[in-house]
């Protein structure tokens, strides 16, 4: 094996300074070369035409042949069209509830079996990107790629050391192809957007250039080596997200190197429970690891479909062990984001459809000066009519139609940095209905943001707590307090409330609880009258709720792991 040296030459710790997206240049770039320009429109209208026909005439069909090699069809399209359909088609099949079954099994094959590109071209990108041909720098390269996806091809390759390790090759000439295809993408949707039933405010084009964004991110490897060992530190301490580690020495731009991952993929629920894992567990870390990546750490993997997620033996409690590949679209939501999308879980909680209508104009779905009256009944039908009697009963999908739908009615958009926020929930979305239809996220996500609540260990957490537990006039607002108990309570068919009773004392003893104290107080002596009935309807809720038969089942699950619920 080569010196690292050699190796190490393309990339040093410089971070990353991907290429540029500008729609505008890459515009007047394919209209000064019309020989390119109306080659590949024709190719482009010809084979989406051509599959538009098709599947207008037979997609009502009823034969599962037919229905079969349709979804071959789309994938065949798909595929020919090139990278950035590709990722369109990604995106559909992490979608059973919008996509054909017999559609989506084919579109699986979107995610990592692609039809590999020349084994002598991607040796000659490694030995250009790395100094060094591959068989000086690998102890062992194989002659055929693991796996071809729409930007690369990826290589199980051993080290001197006796590693594995996964080697990602990119495919060639990538950014001309991606500049000439995001083009034609963004001119046909100007087009053809005023005919679509869609109403997203900022328009198709904004949504089509942070696609752009990200896409050319993705595709300088120096990115994605940052992007993943950022995402590594975030969840050092959980020990059921794993992250590869970069080999710094052996990437570069177009060539990553990282160490291979000996897991299972998340796309066939028979498949884990043949291999004694358990897709519930595996769903549940999926989930609660995406609402740390959205609430908690500000920064998010956009791209988790099935092919890049592993499940992996072992166990943490109710949470399955899992772990993530492929850092090349990853973004980040500010602060002010973060909280907002906090605040709504609890608003929706609470059914305070008022404030979730704020909500709304904070995170700039609704315009300021858009009149909130007329929305927040509608709201509450949508939402509240969706929540039932409890948490379980809300179903996601119910809300997504119903809620495209009110778009229609009222001044609703979807801001443009969003659209990978709702790339990766709806991703995350589909992967959960895929290994189980029944699956429900709010289930997971009620139980996760009540627990933070409650807990109160950051400043933001517990400034939001006390805009849930009193109202603007100071009162307590135990029914509040009642509904997020009763929502870690349904969580697991065991609940454990001992982390909770731990976190409340230490909230309402120690100096962090000062805020809480003095609202206690003020509610005890307000308008110079001494109020008891919020306090002892207090004390009601908590001698209810936390009972010893409770606490101690709690206890005995923490002994017993194989009592772990969710």
């Amino acid at each position: 094996m080569a010196s690292p040296a050699i190796a190490g030459a393309a990339i040093g710790s410089a971070g990353c300074s991907p290429s540029v997206y500008n729609p505008r240049a890459d515009r007047r770039w394919l209209l000064r070369r019309p020989w390119i320009l109306i080659s590949r429109l024709s190719s482009v209208l010809w084979q989406l035409g051509s599959l538009t026909v098709v599947l207008l005439v037979q997609g009502k069909s009823r034969d599962a042949g037919v229905q079969r090699r349709l979804g071959q069809r789309i994938l065949t399209t798909l595929t020919h069209l090139g990278p950035c359909f590709i990722k369109v088609g990604q995106a559909l099949s992490t979608r059973p509830d919008l996509v054909r079954r017999d559609w989506l099994e084919e579109l699986t094959q979107l995610q990592d079996n692609l039809p590999p590109f020349p084994q002598d071209v991607a040796l000659a990108t490694i030995e250009a990107e790395l100094g060094a041909p591959a068989d000086r720098l690998f102890e062992e390269f194989p002659d055929y790629p693991m796996a071809a996806a729409s930007l690369g091809q990826v290589y199980r390759a051993r080290l001197s050391d006796g590693r594995w390790v996964a080697v990602k090759v990119q495919r060639p000439g990538l950014e001309r192809i991606l500049r000439r295809d995001l083009v034609l993408i963004r001119a046909l949707a100007v087009v053809v957007a005023p005919v679509l039933p869609l109403k997203l405010g900022v328009g198709l084009s904004a949504i089509i250039d942070e696609f752009g964004r990200s896409l050319f991110e993705e595709i300088d490897y120096r990115c994605e080596a940052d992007n993943a060992e950022r995402f590594a530190a975030l969840f050092e301490h959980h020990p059921e997200v794993t992250v590869p580690r970069v080999e710094r020495m052996l990437s570069s731009r177009r060539v990553l190197t990282t160490s291979w991952i000996h897991g299972t993929k998340l796309q066939e629920r028979r498949t884990l429970e043949a291999q004694g894992l358990d897709p519930s567990a595996l769903i549940r870390t999926c989930v609660i690891a995406g609402l740390r990546q959205l609430l908690e750490f500000g920064y998010f993997h956009a791209d988790p479909h099935p092919g890049n997620l592993f499940a992996l033996p072992g166990r943490s409690g109710g949470l399955g062990h899992v772990a993530y590949v492929d850092f090349g679209m990853m973004d980040s939501i500010t602060d002010a984001d973060r909280l907002t999308l906090t605040g709504a879980v609890v608003h929706l909680i609470n059914r305070d459809f008022r404030a979730l209508a704020e909500d709304f104009v904070a995170l700039g779905f609704l315009t300021p000066d858009t009149d909130r009256e007329p929305i927040i009944p509608a709201l509450e039908e949508v939402l509240g009519g969706a929540l039932g009697e409890n948490v379980g009963s809300f179903n996601f999908k119910s809300v997504t139609d119903r809620f495209s739908e009110l778009m229609f009615d009222y001044p609703f958009r979807v801001p443009a940095r969003f659209a990978l926020i709702i790339r990766a929930v709806v991703s995350q979305e589909g992967l959960a209905l895929r290994l189980d239809p029944d699956f429900k996220i709010i289930r997971v996500a009620y139980p996760y943001v009540a627990r933070r609540l409650l807990a109160g260990d950051t400043a933001e957490m517990r400034e939001k707590l006390l805009d849930v537990l009193f109202d603007g006039d100071g009162r307590l607002r135990v029914q509040r307090l009642d509904n997020l108990l009763s929502v870690v309570e349904e969580a697991g068919s065991t609940p454990d409330l001992l982390p909770v009773v731990g976190s409340g004392l230490k909230l309402l003893l120690g100096p962090e609880g000062s805020s809480l104290r003095q609202r206690l107080l003020l509610t005890l002596v307000q308008d110079n009258h001494l109020h008891t009935e919020d306090l002892r309807a207090l004390a009601g809720l908590l001698r209810r709720t936390f009972t010893p038969a409770k606490l101690a089942g709690g206890m005995l699950a923490r002994f017993n792991p194989l009592s772990s619920g969710a």
